[in-house]
Formats: C-alpha cells, structure tokens, sequence
C-alpha cells in the first residue's frame, strides 16, 4: 500500500498508474483520500440497454432492511438515554466524571 500526496500523483502519474497494478495507491488530498483502482476494460461488461440497469439495480433483502441515518440517530439517542437513566436509577452520579 501506497499513499502519496495530489501533488506528488499528479508530478508523477504514470508511475503511480504503473505502480496500481501490483498493490494499493491512495492519493491524499487535504482530509481526503482516493484508492486508485486497476480494471482492465478488456474484463468489464458494458451495457447499453437500460432495462438491464434496472434488473441490476433492483433492491435486495439488505435494502429492504436497511435503516435510514435518522432513525439510526433516534435509536443510538434512545439507547443513551436509557443507559444514562438506568445509571442514575442506580443512585450513580456523573458528576466526578465531568
């Protein structure tokens, strides 16, 4: 694994691409980072007709069950307050902690 700057990538591009094709290159630009990926077009099939999207696109049963970033929010926040509430139900005090 290889991680180099943008700057450094871009100065020396074609040894990074060569580099892509035996081990990991990612590209770190500021708090970002980029996994520079090697496919050979040779192996990708390529589709046209768009009914074929939509047959692989379809939702499976790990979508269906999926949860939406808000109600993960509500539960994580319910879950803590039940914590916080058994904690101090149980004559606990936080404030030594703070």
């Amino acid at each position: 694994m290889t991680v180099v700057s943008s700057k450094e990538f871009t100065a020396n591009q074609e040894k990074y691409f060569d580099m892509a094709l035996d081990e990991q290159v990612f590209i770190q630009k500021g708090d970002n980072m980029f996994l520079l990926i090697y496919h050979n077009l040779d192996d990708m099939s390529v589709y046209h007709d768009a009914s074929v999207y939509e047959e692989v696109l379809e939702p499976d049963d790990d979508f269906r069950s999926a949860i939406t970033m808000d109600e993960l929010r509500g539960k994580v926040h319910d879950l803590i307050d039940r914590l916080y509430s058994s904690y101090i139900a149980n004559n606990h005090s936080i404030a030594h902690y703070l």
